[in-house]
């Protein structure tokens, strides 16, 4: 074994003495099925702590040389694939950690060079007298390698793009870097000596105008990662598990780390928070404590047209549309907007909807970072918005109409240049950020079906919370009395007839002449069905 090439099982043992382990092996079925044809190139970019270097473990376990590691894999998804035993530890497999060479050499140029004489000298030893000692090219050594042997090869590198991200502004390193990748993974003679090529990272192969770097590949990303979204994160399915096992509470895990959808998984959630928050019995700021606040803080003040305007729209609950095809896939190359939100979909900040293609923000967890990450900007209003939010909820309860008015006015009054108003759902955008606390103690469902409509805005206690529900009706340029008595007509209480606590309900206007704020609020009385 070697540290670069075969190195063979250790990392993959290592996880599978992990108190919580989870399965993701049928990752391996997919690469058994693309292996050794023109689809054997993949790039699956995800954030970090989403897995990736376990998976590049586990593959590297699988397919190398030199071990044997079927007893790792006998009672796993993969050992009932008909291709598990076609393809157990017959390859050589050269796997590679992108940042680790990068903290031993210092720039992206000395890597390159650097891992080319690491893997070249390996293969010298582990093929004596094949490949001639004026090859400094690892292509060319893998191809020498080939011609005499014909042995295949898996290449894995893991944190493929953390040239890109670390060292961002050394454009002849990247290009240093891309030229390598070409020729390991571009062109004829490289198909008869890859058998396999899997890389792993955080940003999807760099863009260079409207062409990939390496167009062979295809991509897995945050965007869309298609058939391999069950290999992203934790399932629902793998979290309801956990939950049990653990006796920890399913819709706070929920609630904390959920979030991340795709249009083949609907419910992904953040593996590193999860298993944390098993293992620890209580729910906290896990994933976002391995990353510094600046960086986010960094992208969100950028100043980009229309990007404060999306952040606030989303920290309300909002959604915000995004072009993901304008990003270049680095670090540096910002033009708009998009490309800030583009980035924060990849870093794991945002999640995306693919359907609707817009962003926004997944869980209580990241929720909380934002909120963070504004406090030090000249963000004022926003911040104070958010501080406000709980003397706000308080009025609410105490059913202090005049209250809760003149807080939302002030909110809108703050950020008047962000929250435009033009109809219900500004106010609704308005009405959300004022109550930015409210999720701490209900779960906010935005136009809840009910009897003949939808309510606006219903805030639904957590099955801890003492406080009494709400349903709120906002009116644009109406009444509080016409938002009452909407409530009354279209049944919107009936959404909510399972629920047995108090409720509240009430109705919020803004009038577009005086742009003054009323709000009238009321208890439900169930026995009468009236207020």
């Amino acid at each position: 074994m070697g540290i670069y090439v075969n190195r063979g099982k250790g990392s993959f043992a290592r996880a599978r003495k992990s108190q919580i382990y989870v399965d993701k092996t049928g990752l391996l079925a997919f690469t058994n099925e693309v292996l050794d044809t023109e689809q054997c190139y993949i790039c699956n970019s995800r954030p970090r702590r989403f897995g990736k270097t376990m998976a590049a473990g586990m593959m590297a376990a699988y397919y190398g040389k030199g071990c044997d590691s079927r007893e790792l894999f006998a009672d796993l998804e993969i050992a009932d694939s008909p291709s598990f035993e076609e393809h157990l530890n017959r390859y050589d497999v050269i796997h590679l950690d992108i940042a680790y060479l990068l903290v031993q050499k210092k720039d992206s140029a000395r890597t390159v060079s650097f891992l080319q004489k690491c893997v070249i000298d390996e293969l010298r030893t582990i093929y004596p007298g094949v490949v001639e000692e004026e090859i400094r090219e690892l292509p060319l050594a893998l191809s020498a390698v080939q011609a005499a042997t014909g042995a295949g090869f898996v290449i894995i590198i893991d944190e493929w793009d953390a040239i890109f991200r670390e060292e961002r502004f050394d454009e002849q390193g990247q290009q240093d870097y891309i030229r390598l990748l070409r020729g390991l993974f571009k062109g004829e003679r490289s198909k008869d000596f890859i058998k396999l090529a899997y890389l792993t990272g955080i940003l999807p192969i760099k863009r260079y105008k409207s062409e990939s770097a390496l167009n062979n590949f295809k991509e897995f990303t945050m965007l869309n990662p298609k058939r391999l979204a069950p290999y992203i994160g934790f399932t629902e399915k793998e979290v309801r598990a956990l939950c049990e096992t653990y006796h920890m509470d399913f819709e706070e895990a929920a609630r904390w780390y959920d979030g991340y959808a795709f249009p083949q998984v609907e419910h992904v959630y953040n593996p590193n928070a999860v298993v944390n928050a098993m293992l620890d019995g209580e729910f906290d700021y896990y994933w976002t404590n391995t990353v510094s606040y600046e960086s986010l803080r960094d992208y969100i003040s950028m100043n980009f047209d229309g990007l404060r305007d999306c952040i606030v729209q989303m920290l309300a609950g909002g959604r915000c549309p995004v072009n993901v095809r304008t990003f270049q896939n680095d670090m540096t190359s910002f033009q708009s907007r998009d490309d800030a939100l583009t980035v924060l979909i990849h870093l794991g900040y945002l999640a995306y909807d693919a359907r609707s293609k817009e962003a926004y923000v997944p869980n209580e967890e990241v929720r909380s970072a934002f909120a963070n990450a504004i406090e030090g900007t000249d963000w004022t209003p926003v911040i104070q918005a958010i501080r406000d939010s709980d003397q706000l909820l308080r009025a609410t309860w105490n059913q202090d109409g005049d209250a809760v008015a003149k807080g939302v006015e002030r909110v809108h009054q703050q950020n008047t240049s962000i929250l435009q108003y033009n109809d219900e759902n500004a106010l609704s955008c308005v009405i959300a950020l004022a109550y930015y606390n409210a999720v701490n103690e209900y779960t906010v469902i935005r136009e809840l079906p009910s009897g003949k409509g939808y309510a606006d805005l219903v805030f639904l206690p957590r099955r801890h919370s003492s406080k009494p529900a709400m349903v709120v009706e906002l009116k644009y340029n109406g009444s509080v009395e016409g938002a009452l008595a909407q409530i009354q007509n279209r049944q919107y209480p009936e959404a909510l007839k399972e629920y047995q606590g108090s409720l509240l309900l009430a109705g919020i206007n803004y009038n577009k002449e005086d742009k003054k704020h009323s709000c009238r609020i009321q208890a439900w009385d169930k026995t009468e069905q009236t207020v």
